[in-house]
């Protein structure tokens, strides 16, 4: 009987200090923003109206000053922090705020815009026979689907024949200008899009571009540090796109489909011929694909075909620079793209997107309903 009531003492004792603890607080607030994104319907929608533009506006304008990624600075000293946690005292004592204050800040940067009202709402519209009255979601065919995709590989066809080469074939873009570039498209987009208007960060490269690449991934958007981040290493094409589709990570659209949408959309109505040619060639492989799964391999061949040079350009990495990557990696590419898709899918699914990775795909739907929009 005495150990029940020891043990009761000990528990309560315990209790007692956790409610003591700042870091119960700090927790408890983060763990509250969530309960209400995922309850109240328009929440969401108001916070990334409101309060979203004041990270960005404040915090984000000071991480732009450094030419470097504070987001890689950050998870390199919370590495270092991990090791100390074993050596040190006080870096135990510190370590529950540190991390509620980082479940707070994934929240406020990034798990609260997962439940926004999706773009695709803003195209839905009342089918004229529907009794209900309700509205309800657009359907195509796979006609449809065709025709869209006919578009895009006429497009990419088009202007890779436009864009400027040097005499061995290759592109030259200064990356400043590419950077500045992507912030003007992103901007024009605040007429239709008003979480698009205001203060953009400057994209960054990052300096692990190699170990990202191993991830296949083109870019980051660090919540802890409000960045659009590019991988330095991959392709040219893929960076105006790619910088494109990280700007819109920092307006709050965390939906990766979403994010690919806005990329498109910024550079297909740039007056950049570069721009424009990244924008086609970063949805390409969405739309051909899924037109290649739906129809037979002779129907596929009858139509629009992709040029030589579109695919030659269109290629995450260079041989040479895969070469550089593999021969300098720590850990096999197999290795890390498998903990990179797991994690990825998981952080995903963890905040309501059921699909997991496989939700990047529905950007094709989006691309659809702008398509027949017009």
């Amino acid at each position: 009987m005495e150990t029940i009531k020891t043990d009761n003492k000990k528990i309560n004792y315990l209790i007692k200090q956790i409610v003591k603890s700042k870091a119960f607080y700090v927790f408890a607030t983060a763990v509250l923003l969530n309960v209400l994104s995922w309850t109240i319907t328009g929440f969401s929608d108001v916070y990334t109206r409101m309060i979203f533009p004041l990270w960005v506006n404040t915090y984000g304008r000071f991480t732009s000053i450094f030419p470097f990624s504070v987001g890689e600075i950050l998870i390199i000293a919370g590495l270092i922090w991990l090791i100390l946690i074993f050596f040190s005292g006080k870096i135990r004592k510190y370590t529950p705020m540190l991390l509620a204050i980082i479940c707070l800040i994934m929240t406020l940067n990034c798990f609260i815009n997962y439940h926004c009202t999706p773009i695709s709402d803003s195209f839905y519209v009342e089918e004229p026979e529907s009794k209900t009255g309700r509205v309800i979601k657009r359907e195509f065919t796979v006609k449809e689907l065709s025709e869209l995709r006919d578009y895009i590989v006429t497009e990419c066809n088009s202007l890779a024949g436009r864009v400027k080469r040097d005499e061995k074939g290759e592109f030259s873009y200064d990356e400043n200008k590419m950077k500045d570039q992507a912030r003007i498209s992103m901007a024009k987009l605040g007429d239709r899009f008003p979480k698009l208007k205001g203060y953009y960060v400057r994209p960054k490269q990052l300096f692990f571009s190699g170990f990202m690449s191993q991830q296949y991934m083109q870019g980051y958007y660090f919540p802890f540090s409000m960045e659009a981040n590019y991988n330095d290493i991959m392709y040219v094409t893929n960076k105006p796109f790619t910088m494109c589709h990280e700007l819109a990570h920092t307006k709050s659209y965390i939906f990766e489909d979403e994010a690919n949408f806005l990329a498109y959309l910024a550079c297909m109505e740039s007056d950049d011929v570069f721009f424009r040619y990244s924008g086609y060639l970063g949805v390409l492989n969405y739309v051909n694909n899924a037109f290649y799964q739906n129809v037979s391999k002779d129907e596929y061949m009858a139509h629009v075909a992709i040029s030589d040079q579109v695919k030659a350009d269109d290629i995450f990495l260079t041989k040479e620079s895969w070469k550089k990557v593999e021969d300098t990696a720590v850990i096999d590419t197999e290795t890390v793209k498998k903990a990179a898709d797991t994690f990825v899918d998981t952080t995903l699914k963890v905040n309501g997107v059921g699909d997991g990775k496989a939700s990047y795909d529905r950007v094709v739907e989006l691309l659809l309903l702008e398509y027949y929009s017009k």
